[in-house]
């Protein structure tokens, strides 16, 4: 068939069309590794930082709490909770400090926001630093010569693990050639130990993967920085998931920007 102006004209505007279209759903189509439902296993350690403050003389049941992760979560699975992902949870209960016991605040973080997935979590508290530590810990030991790369210079983590500059080994305080993982640029990606002397475990559930602790040392755990505040209950047993702290002055207040190590379980997980 001989085609005329018109005929090939018309043919040109639906084969543009057709090409727009293609683009378009190839430009919508999620294209990062974190396609499918987003698992979370037990013993992922998911390292966040608070985002508002709260305060046992204005927080009430109820009041949804958030929290930001701050170094990219790689899973088992090859997918990633990435930077910037949003933990959700609330506050269970709030008892002002009496003359016979301290403030305390019950908090629970279950919900997961990242990749447009909401994911339902159990959660416990595994270390808690405030930000001072923080800003400590992203700080060099020595202060950077003319030329030096700020990425490349040593840092102690929070809990006393040394890291060697981006790409470079992450060491125990006490043994230089004692490498618990491996320094990125957005955080420390290494194997979670138990600590002696306390109940902090090292691997739960068979996960072994390395896991994103970002300012923290493999064995942290506790509370560093935060003067007269304690876990008074991480959340591994009973009520499973509830953390409370509790400090021992008038006020119980935990700062925006406080830093932590949450530690996702199942009811039930052994060590």
């Amino acid at each position: 068939m001989k085609l005329t102006s018109k005929t090939y004209g018309s043919t040109k505007v639906v084969i543009l069309f057709l090409f727009t279209l293609i683009l378009t759903a190839v430009a919508i189509r999620p294209s990062n590794a974190n396609e499918g439902a987003l698992i979370v296993p037990s013993g992922t350690i998911l390292p966040v930082r608070l985002n508002s403050t709260i305060s046992s003389t204005n927080c009430k049941p109820g009041q949804e709490i958030t929290d930001r992760i701050m170094q990219d979560v790689p899973l088992p699975s090859g997918m990633t909770v990435r930077t910037g992902s949003k933990v959700v949870g609330h506050i269970t209960e709030v008892v002002p400090a009496t003359s016979t016991g301290n403030a305390r605040i019950s908090i629970q973080f279950d919900k997961l926001i990242s990749s447009g997935q909401t994911v339902p979590i159990n959660t416990n508290l595994r270390a808690i630093a405030g930000f001072m530590g923080v800003m400590e810990a992203q700080t060099p030991t020595a202060a950077p010569g003319e030329g030096d790369d700020f990425y490349a210079l040593t840092t102690v983590q929070v809990g006393g693990d040394v890291a060697y500059g981006f790409g470079g080994p992450v060491t125990t305080s006490t043994n230089a050639n004692d490498v618990v993982g491996k320094e990125l640029k957005d955080g420390m990606l290494g194997q979670v130990r138990a600590k002696e002397g306390t109940k902090c475990r090292g691997v739960l559930d068979g996960n072994n993967n390395p896991q994103a602790l970002w300012v923290f040392s493999s064995d942290a755990c506790g509370t560093y920085g935060l003067d007269h505040i304690s876990i008074a209950h991480a959340g591994r047993t009973a009520p499973v998931g509830v953390i409370v702290l509790s400090s021992d002055k008038k006020v119980l207040k935990i700062s925006e920007g406080t830093a932590m190590l949450l530690r996702v379980t199942t009811i039930g997980s052994k060590a």
